[in-house]
């Protein structure tokens, strides 16, 4: 639609709404008049990463927006999560929130600065994406571990031996960890980093062992070698990873199941014509040939839902991760 029309459509619908209406649908046809600060609450390199970068790249090249990706990691997701709760509801500070921050840590950590509920607004659903449950190679091959069972039986004789890395306290990839240890009866000693990128540079220098890592981040790694696929954690096999099977079907575990996923938000009041006009964008931009194959081709599945179907999904996400917390025992101050 035209930019003249568009503001003739804005402009009749809010006459119907009132003087309240008039505003809020003139400033979203404005929108945006200048940069968009998009907050990942995690380093560079990791599956967040990728995500707001490949959301940012393509709202540039389709849309002509100016959105700068600022990484703000720290306490599992929390301190950028935290920004952007108390940010200003204009529409110009959101978030690449994940599972982490908006489905985990009110469960794990004893205190939150915000409510992952309440202090938000949800605006789209961006991706979903299995984890990967990798090994370094060089141990694989020396403790000869060629499958998840393999991994099991050398976890139950060497109780605290193998190191499992993880991007951080309350990730997904914490939590998939946590879950496989309960299921399994098995002990592996966990360390948290400030996101996937350290923790995959441990992970192919041998002093981390195993990580449930998310698959876009680890995709190149396991390509090349570096890092050993024994199984994804979704309930299907990922067709980015012919031939990996799931952790269910390899193991017999047929309760398992811990995908990630990734998802824009903003702060809580922002109005509801600018969260409509992100969303519908960003819909689009998922939508194309290019970056639908780019994401795919790394294990992501690509979403773009309403607003409603997204807000939905975060409820039910918050309930089953806290059961999943209170049967692992896992716990953060």
């Amino acid at each position: 639609m035209h930019q003249p029309r568009r503001r003739t459509v804005a402009l009749l619908l809010s006459l119907a709404l009132g003087p309240a209406g008039l505003t809020s649908a003139l400033a979203a046809d404005a929108y945006p008049t200048k940069p968009i600060r998009l907050v990942v609450p995690f380093p560079a390199g990791g599956t967040t990463d990728i995500m707001a970068r490949a959301v940012s790249a393509e709202l540039s090249k389709l849309q002509g927006w100016n959105v700068v990706v600022d990484n703000k990691p720290g306490a599992g997701g929390n301190i950028g999560s935290d920004i952007v709760a108390k940010a200003a509801p204009d529409g110009y500070t959101l978030l690449m929130g994940t599972v982490g921050t908006h489905g985990i840590n009110q469960s794990l950590y004893g205190k939150l600065p915000f409510d992952p509920i309440k202090d938000f607004a949800p605006i789209t659903l961006v991706a979903a994406v299995p984890n990967v449950l990798v090994v370094n190679p060089a141990f694989a091959q020396q403790n000869k571990i060629n499958s998840v069972n393999d991994l099991i039986a050398y976890a139950r004789a060497n109780p605290g031996k193998l190191n499992m890395a993880s991007s951080g306290n309350g990730t997904s990839i914490h939590l998939a960890g946590e879950l496989f240890k309960t299921q399994t009866k098995t002990f592996m000693v966990h360390f948290p980093y400030r996101g996937s990128g350290p923790a995959l540079t441990d992970m192919t220098g041998g002093t981390m062992q195993v990580m449930f890592d998310n698959l876009p981040s680890s995709m190149q790694l396991i390509k090349s070698g570096k890092l050993k696929a024994l199984a994804v954690t979704s309930a299907k096999p990922s067709p980015a990873l012919p031939g990996v099977p799931t952790i269910a079907q390899a193991a017999n575990l047929p309760n398992y199941e811990a995908s990630s996923w990734f998802g824009l938000l903003a702060p809580a009041g922002t109005p509801p014509d600018i969260i409509h006009r992100i969303q519908q964008e960003v819909a689009k931009s998922l939508n194309t040939p290019a970056v639908r194959e780019r994401l795919m081709a790394q294990g992501a599945d690509p979403v773009g839902n309403t607003p409603e179907q997204f807000a939905a999904l975060i409820r039910a996400e918050t309930t089953k991760w806290a059961k999943v917390v209170k049967d692992s025992g896992a716990k953060v101050d």
